[in-house]
């Protein structure tokens, strides 16, 4: 112990909040010692799992032969639908159409009909190969395109947002446009496919390790599918090689399909999909039919909009309701619709059940809102920066009415004004639009392009019952401290801000915190890893169970002490009591000595959300954050290749739990959103097969995609303007529509062939191939217009 003097100069713990730490396991993952599923070491006598894939999309099973496929080499046993002991379904909508393994009609190309248990993976697979399957084969509905929001199938209920009187303001406009936009899928592209490692136990328990973005929900449809209750099934995991909403619902039947077969061989298995197999076979983000009719002053003021947001939900339900509806709440972006009315329409398709993807659903929203800006500029004649200051929500202005979403909750947290004022000048937008101008008027055949474009992204699951999280915080009796919560990490550095706040709670240096695996058997009944709400929900939930134990220690102290509570104050590891100063270690080592608990459970759940889906209204969202891109292209008017020259981007993320991990999210989620808007081409032919279903086919960016130029910076003045974790904001979605700034910046360069007189009305992916047609076709009405 040591007399207390006063601090000279400030100290500071290390690896508190608001500083820049290292990922946790950034070291690992470049030295290739990060343990990922498969390379855990597997139990004595482990097997492994290979599926049997239907070969057609829509169909009625007449026949089939699995007799060779029990007679290869290495085959333990073969399950079908007839196998799984509790229900054949996973769907975590509840609407039980999605089946472990399909029973007598297959409804996708892909879809997994069998699964094969062997000595070897190579075995299972080969073995799965040998089936003779006979199909009443049907025609499949496989394109969005052509349907009919009237009369064609729909997977769920869809949502309608109305606020104002829609048709008499368009009919009133003094301007008006229609149109109709294509907007691509995305395969998620994890790093590490989908896999599952299970662990049969004594009676009815097993532990599943599965590379899952929600354990909570996977424990409980494996224990659906197994027929046992939930406390009977563990699902544990240190670490995902990427997610991106892709592991939220799709994790499950592998992990059914591994927890089955383990039980009913008594032994480990272990089922891995391969790169083809996985893009065959599992959910991806979900391509869109967007229509709008929007109406409009002289000026370029919006007065009203009708949108209809059709989606290819695929053959059941999945999570295609709830991202129909975040499409809906994004559709106005950051722009104030003064009447308007949008609808989904979420139609079923035989093609593979599309799912969460990083945005889910938010970002096709913004491509809504920002074409029908697009729109507006090339109508009015104006630069669509214009466009988009003139229709930002205010809510300082006209007496506060212009903050009203289409779901009625009051945007009052509105900073995209000052963001988008200052990108636009640490840009230089005026200056190198000039340039480019310029430029295009010198070229012949390259031509450059500029776009500057917002973002304004809710933070909050739209379900309820979801914005809560649990955590668990254990002091030891030398001062270590574990740490566990129920969110999931997939490489964002969920666990690393976690561990911060803990950190910070007792002001002990972060190497004092361990970072455990996420597991149902210590954090129950959590939501899953998603909805950028992760540090929101588990940070503020462990700093709750820090507190409960920091309250125990003050109280204790107070008391062996003799000092009042308003004396005890918590320092870079150690404790002022009264006069002097004990080390937390030892602080620790006094308080188990008189029997204080050292342990806790940590709980926190969102405040002030509710919605009311009926109705279409409520406060979907806690609070919103913000952000703005600019970028600037070069095209090849002759082939459509074009590279991004330079992007500059602004980003509120409140105050920063980590900047250095935050920026790197910004980077990742813009590249990740421009890769979707222009090089990722998902493709069925008529037969419902996926013929872009490898990296030989399916282009994700390259490193040399990148910018060439690339400023990425955050706002060095903004707070959460709620109370949130220190007062820091969600980074894991907002930045992918930032992305759109590179579509609409391409959007400007081909439209520069046409004097900027014509909408180019550029569909997304905007590929070469794309951009050249967009081009032609362009020149071809240029050409036709006197």
């Amino acid at each position: 112990m040591t007399k207390h003097t006063p601090n000279l100069k400030a100290e500071k713990i290390s690896g508190g909040v608001h500083t820049d730490v290292r990922h946790d396991s950034a070291h690992k993952h470049v030295a290739g010692t990060a343990i990922y599923i498969d390379d855990m070491p597997e139990p004595a006598g482990t097997l492994h799992a290979g599926l049997g894939f239907s070969s057609v999309a829509k169909a009625t099973i007449t026949a089939m032969d699995l007799d060779a496929v029990r007679a290869a080499p290495g085959v333990v046993c073969v399950l079908t639908a007839a196998d799984v002991p509790g229900v054949n379904d996973i769907s975590p909508s509840g609407m039980q159409d999605d089946p472990v393994l399909a029973d007598g009609v297959v409804s996708f190309h892909g879809q997994p009909i069998f699964c094969v248990i062997a000595q070897t993976r190579d075995q299972a697979r080969r073995a799965a190969r040998l089936a003779k399957v006979s199909y009443d084969e049907q025609a499949p509905v496989v394109d969005i395109w052509p349907l009919d929001i009237a009369t064609d199938k729909q997977v769920a209920t869809p949502l309608t947002l109305k606020r104002g009187d829609v048709a008499t303001a368009l009919a009133t406009a003094p301007r008006r446009v229609k149109g109709r936009m294509r907007l691509g899928g995305q395969d998620h592209f994890y790093l590490e496919g989908q896999v599952a490692l299970a662990v049969p136990g004594e009676d009815d328990d097993i532990i599943v390790y599965s590379s899952t973005q929600g354990p909570t929900e996977t424990q409980h449809l494996v224990a659906h599918a197994l027929g046992v209750a939930s406390n009977a099934v563990t699902i544990e995991i240190r670490r995902m090689g990427g997610g991106f909403g892709g592991k939220e619902t799709q994790a499950n039947q592998v992990a059914a399909l591994a927890a089955i077969a383990a039980k009913k061989l008594h032994r480990a298995v272990k089922l891995r999909l391969d790169r083809d197999e996985d893009m065959v076979a599992t959910g991806k983000r979900h391509d869109f039919a967007i229509d709008y009719d929007v109406g409009f002053d002289a000026e370029g003021r919006i007065l009203g909009v009708d949108y209809t947001f059709a989606l290819r939900a695929g053959f059941s339900a999945d999570l295609s309701g709830p991202v129909g509806d975040r499409a809906l709440f994004h559709c106005d972006n950051a722009y104030f619709l003064p009447h308007v009315e949008a609808r989904t329409a979420l139609f079923h398709t035989n093609t593979v059940s599309n799912t969460a993807f990083r945005g889910f659903g938010g970002p096709q929203g913004m491509v809504g809102a920002e074409r029908i800006i697009d729109e507006v500029a090339f109508a009015v004649g104006k630069d669509p920066l214009e466009i988009r200051k003139l229709n930002f929500y205010d809510p300082m202005g006209e007496a506060g009415e212009r903050n009203l979403t289409p779901y009625h909750q009051k945007v009052e947290d509105c900073i995209i004004q000052r963001i988008v004022a200052e990108l636009e000048t640490s840009a230089d937008y005026a200056g190198r639009r000039r340039e480019i101008a310029a430029f295009n008027a010198n070229s012949k055949y390259v031509k450059r392009g500029i776009a500057l474009t917002p973002v304004k992204f809710g933070i909050s699951f739209t379900k309820t019952e979801s914005n809560q999280a649990g955590a668990l915080v254990h002091i030891y009796a030398d001062g270590s401290v574990h740490m566990n919560h129920g969110g999931t990490e997939m490489g964002q550095g969920l666990h690393l801000k976690v561990a911060q706040v803990v950190a910070e709670e007792f002001q002990i240096d972060l190497d004092r915190v361990k970072i455990t695996a996420t597991t149902t058997a210590k954090v129950p009944n959590t939501a899953p890893t998603a909805a950028s709400s992760g540090a929101d929900l588990n940070g503020m939930a462990a700093q709750n169970a820090a507190h409960q134990i920091k309250v125990r220690l003050i109280d204790f102290a107070a008391e062996r002490y003799g000092v009042p509570h308003d004396q005890i104050e918590f320092l870079p590891n150690r404790v002022r009591v009264g006069n002097q100063e004990i080390p937390f270690n030892e602080l620790v080592r006094q308080a188990f000595v008189g029997r204080v608990q050292l342990s806790a459970a940590g709980f926190y759940k969102t405040p002030k959300i509710h919605w009311d889906r009926s109705k279409g209204r409520g406060h979907a969202f806690y609070y919103f954050a913000y952000g703005a891109a600019c970028s600037e292209v070069s095209v090849d008017t002759l082939t459509g290749e074009y590279v991004i020259e330079r992007t500059d981007i602004l980003h509120d993320v409140g105050r920063s739990l980590n900047p250095v991990i935050d920026i790197g999210q910004i980077e990742g989620g813009f590249v990740q959103g421009t890769g979707w808007l222009t090089t990722e081409e998902l493709v069925f032919d008529d037969k419902g097969r996926l013929r872009t279903h490898a990296p030989s086919t399916y282009k994700i960016p390259l490193a040399s995609d990148r910018p060439k130029i690339f400023n990425v910076a955050l706002t060095d003045w903004s707070q959460a303007y709620e109370p949130t974790i220190h007062r820091s904001k969600a980074v894991g979605e907002p930045p992918l529509p930032l992305g759109l700034s590179v579509l609409h910046a391409l959007s400007d360069a081909i439209a520069s062939v046409a004097d900027h007189k014509i909408c180019p009305q550029l569909d997304a992916p905007a590929t070469p191939e794309r951009v050249l047609m967009t081009l032609e076709r362009l020149k071809g009405q240029a050409a036709a217009t006197p």
